[in-house]
């Protein structure tokens, strides 16, 4: 009977906890068009001479959550995304629960996005000022073990800014 009531218990702590993680953090417009967020995030970079970065993933992903608690707490990593990016939260809904139409816009999404899904969840999709894509970041390179290494994310920001992909190398 005790054992009963403690897993019942512990049932009900571990879903309140993922139901309070889920709903405190809210980092993707689920009820937005990703196409149409990274058209007017290309247009923003570009008038501020900028690229973009798109972090792809969702609610859903802890990962994609702990990368942007962990860039957040960091100064250096912040100043870099600050004076370079346009960086944006690319919701991907890769179940069919949305209906036609998010299915559709998940598959336009990946289309747009060199089918960046196929490196998992978060993955970084860098654009240019013209919304290129020219290149894709799977984030498990950036890991380190349940958070990521500072060294390795600032090293991959700094490699695809504006000035070290067109030409001077801020490494």
């Amino acid at each position: 009977m005790k054992k009963r009531i403690i897993l019942s218990l512990l049932a009900v702590f571990f879903v309140m906890a993922a139901q309070a993680q889920t709903e405190s953090k809210k980092l993707y417009d689920e009820d937005i068009n990703p196409l149409e967020q990274i058209d007017q995030a290309v247009i923003k970079a570009k008038a501020e001479g900028k690229f973009v970065i798109c972090q792809v993933g969702g609610n859903w992903c802890p990962w994609c959550l702990r990368f942007a608690d962990f860039i957040s707490k960091d100064s250096d990593i912040s100043k870099v995304i600050a004076d370079n990016f346009n960086y944006i939260h690319v919701n991907y809904n890769p179940r069919k629960s949305g209906g036609e139409e998010k299915q559709q816009q998940a598959k336009a999404l990946m289309q747009r996005l060199d089918n960046c899904g196929r490196f998992g969840y978060p993955v970084f999709v860098v654009l240019n000022e013209e919304g290129k894509v020219i290149h894709l970041q799977d984030s498990s390179f950036l890991e380190e073990g349940q958070s990521y290494n500072q060294e390795k994310v600032l090293r991959f920001f700094k490699s695809w800014t504006p000035e070290a992909v067109n030409g001077g190398n801020s490494r």
